[in-house]
């Protein structure tokens, strides 16, 4: 597993179209579909600029599928929030990706899609993420965008109340779709709030050894692991 800030750390701003309606721009001048294609595209690069997927589209027939399957064992409590994520990444901004005009270089483009996760046991949730979820397309017309499936994660918290810990999870593609299970190490004394921080991000550790000695017999774990699923 590579060092990945959590996706639960922020949100992808919604795109949303910074052009004035051509009704409006009547005024000023006359309304040309360059100019909305033009003003749509200055929002979308803004949106990158910000962690978002800016034009880019979901497949509308995603074909290549795995179950997001998420355990829990010794936890301190219910967890009322439970929310999954697949994160996908453009392999080839520099051929397709918007360039940052103060340096010339290609913005990473990525885009976090939300994973449902049931409840279909006491302490394990499953769901279904498609690897093949974002459409490859020329979307900046500078060549084909191919979009690469990066990795999966939970965030789970006590009851959604503001200030209570997220408990977070991540793993990249490679050891997620080759089947293993990854667990991590979380203490109980974080649930449902850290005491000296609100809104704690609680990223585990995959050696309880790593906690202090008080520690490490109160902890429980998160488990996350997915199979293919075959059509």
């Amino acid at each position: 597993m590579t060092d990945r800030p959590s996706p639960f750390h922020y949100r992808r701003p919604t795109l949303r179209p910074a052009f004035i309606p051509c009704l409006a721009l009547l005024l000023l001048t006359a309304c040309h579909p360059e100019t909305a294609m033009n003003q749509e595209r200055a929002a979308a690069e803004a949106d990158v600029a910000q962690g978002g997927r800016g034009l880019a589209k979901l497949n509308p027939s995603p074909r290549k599928a795995y179950e997001l399957v998420l355990r829990l064992k010794d936890a301190p409590g219910d967890f009322a929030v439970v929310e999954g994520v697949a994160q996908y990444d453009v392999t080839n901004e520099d051929q397709c990706g918007h360039i940052e005009p103060a340096t010339g270089t290609a913005a990473r483009i990525t885009s976090q899609e939300p994973v449902e996760l049931r409840k279909v046991a006491e302490d394990e949730y499953r769901g279904t993420l498609y690897v093949d979820r974002m459409l490859d397309e020329d979307y900046y017309g500078r060549g084909i965008c191919t979009w690469a499936f990066s990795g999966a994660g939970a965030m789970l918290k006590a009851t959604g109340a503001e200030g209570e810990t997220r408990f977070l999870t991540f793993v990249d593609a490679k050891p997620l779709t080759e089947g293993g299970a990854h667990t991590l190490y979380y203490p109980d004394a974080a649930y449902p709030r850290a005491a000296l921080a609100a809104n704690y991000p609680a990223t585990g550790k995959a050696d309880p050894a790593d906690y202090v000695a008080e520690l490490q017999g109160k902890l429980f774990t998160l488990s996350l692991s997915a199979s293919e699923v075959t059509q």
